[in-house]
C-alpha cells in the first residue's frame, strides 16, 4: 500500500529549522512520505540532505507585506498541484493557502501552532498589521479542528479564543548520550531568532557590566539594530555576532557554553506563554540558563531547577544575574546536574509519540 503523503509549510529557508527537521524526520520514520515547503532567500545556501522532500519557492520580495502576499499566492499555486493526503500549516503566515487548498481538493488539514502569532511583539505593537492578521486567525483557526501546539498555556489560549482542543507537542531536543565538553573560556550564548521581543535592547547594554563574553547565533528582524546598539556601546570585544549557524556547528557552540540565554519581553501573550526551542537545547547540553520567570519555564523549574529565573528583563537585573551565575560555582554546578535529570523527561523521544498519534488519527 502506498504510504500517505504529508505536506508541511513554513516561510523560512529550511536549512536552519531544527524543529521542522525533527518533526518531518519523525513522520518519515513512522512511514509517511513528507514534503517540507519553504522559501529561497538571496543568501540561501544549498539544501542539506534530509530524509524528507524539500521544496523552496522563489519570491521577488524578501520581507514585509509584499513578501507575505507573494509567498501565499505562490504557496497556493504549488499546493494546488502537489500530491498529498494531509496539509499541515505551520503557524498563521501559511494558514490561508493550506485552508483553501484543503477545501478545494478535499484534503485533511492540521494546524501546527508554534506561536500565538497575533500576540508576538512585532505584530501586537503594530495596530493595523495586528488587525489584518487577527482577521485571518479568526477566519482560519476555527476551521482547523485538528492541531497541536508547544505548551499547556498556548493550548489553553486556543481553546479560550476559538474552542479548539489542540494537543501538546513540545519542541524538545532529541535525547543523546551526554558527554561533557570543556571550553577554554566561560562564554554566554544566545541561540535563536534575533527578533523584537527577545530583550536585546536590555541584554546588550547589560554586557557592559558582565564579566564575560556573549556569543549570538542567529538572525532576525532585530539583527541590524542589535549590531548597531553593540557598536554604539563599544562592546565589539564582548559581544560576537555569528549570524545564521548550521545546526551541527550550533550544537558545538551550545555544548561549550557556560550559560544560555532565554529572555523575552512581556509585550504580547506569545512571549509570556512561550516555550522556546533554545530552552530545551540548553537543557540537553546541561548548560544552566538565565531565563525569564514566565509560566511554562516556571513549571519546569519547579520540577527540575535548571534555570536562574528573573522576574524582569531590565539591564541591571540581567547583569546582576549573569555575574552571579558566572561567579557562584555551587549554583552553576547544581543547575548543571539538574539538567541531566530534566533531559530524560523533556526529550523528543517522548514528544514524537504524541505527534505520530495525531497524524494516525487524522489519516
Amino acid at each position: 500500500m502506498e504510504c500517505k503523503k504529508i505536506v508541511c509549510t513554513v516561510t523560512n529557508d529550511l536549512n536552519f529549522d531544527q524543529r521542522m527537521n525533527r518533526i518531518c524526520s519523525s513522520l518519515v520514520n513512522a512511514g509517511y512520505d513528507v514534503t517540507l515547503i519553504g522559501r529561497n532567500r538571496p543568501a540561501s545556501t544549498p539544501l542539506n540532505k534530509k530524509p524528507f522532500h524539500q521544496k523552496r519557492l522563489n519570491c521577488f520580495f524578501d520581507k514585509g507585506k509584499l513578501f507575505y502576499a507573494e509567498y501565499n499566492i505562490r504557496l497556493f499555486l504549488f499546493l494546488f498541484f502537489v500530491k498529498c493526503d494531509v496539509i499541515c500549516a505551520i503557524d498563521l503566515d501559511t494558514i490561508l493557502p493550506c485552508l483553501l487548498i484543503s477545501k478545494i481538493r478535499n484534503k485533511k488539514r492540521v494546524y501546527d501552532a508554534h506561536e500565538l502569532f497575533c500576540e508576538m511583539e512585532e505584530i501586537v505593537s503594530r495596530p493595523l498589521i495586528y488587525k489584518a492578521w487577527k482577521k485571518i486567525e479568526k477566519y482560519a483557526v476555527p476551521q482547523f479542528s485538528t492541531g497541536y501546539t508547544i505548551g499547556d498555556c498556548y493550548a489553553e489560549q486556543f481553546k479560550e479564543m476559538y474552542g479548539v482542543n489542540y494537543q501538546i507537542v513540545r519542541n524538545a531536543t532529541i535525547l543523546e548520550p551526554f558527554a561533557e565538553t570543556i571550553s577554554e573560556e566561560r562564554y554566554i550564548l544566545y541561540q535563536g531568532a534575533v527578533n523584537e521581543g527577545r530583550s536585546f535592547e536590555t541584554l546588550i547594554p547589560a554586557m557592559q557590566y558582565v564579566h564575560g563574553k556573549l556569543i549570538i547565533c542567529g538572525e532576525g528582524n532585530f539583527y541590524e539594530q542589535a549590531i548597531a546598539l553593540c557598536n554604539e556601546l563599544n562592546l565589539q570585544d564582548k559581544i560576537i555576532f555569528k549570524g545564521y549557524v548550521e545546526p551541527k556547528i550550533l550544537k558545538e557552540y551550545t555544548k561549550k557554553a557556560y550559560i544560555g540565554i532565554t529572555l523575552f519581553t512581556n509585550q504580547g501573550k506569545s512571549n509570556y506563554f512561550s516555550m522556546a526551542n533554545r530552552f530545551f537545547d540548553y537543557m540537553h547540553a546541561c548548560v544552566p540558563q538565565l531565563c525569564v520567570n514566565y509560566p511554562e519555564y516556571q513549571k519546569v523549574n519547579e520540577q527540575f531547577e535548571i534555570s536562574y529565573l528573573v522576574n524582569n528583563c531590565e539591564t541591571k537585573t540581567i547583569s546582576t544575574a549573569l555575574n552571579e551565575m558566572l561567579e557562584n560555582e555551587a549554583l552553576h554546578s547544581r543547575l548543571k546536574q539538574n539538567c541531566l535529570n530534566a533531559r530524560e523527561v523533556y526529550c523528543w523521544q517522548v514528544e514524537e509519540k504524541r505527534l505520530i498519534n495525531i497524524y494516525k488519527n487524522v489519516i
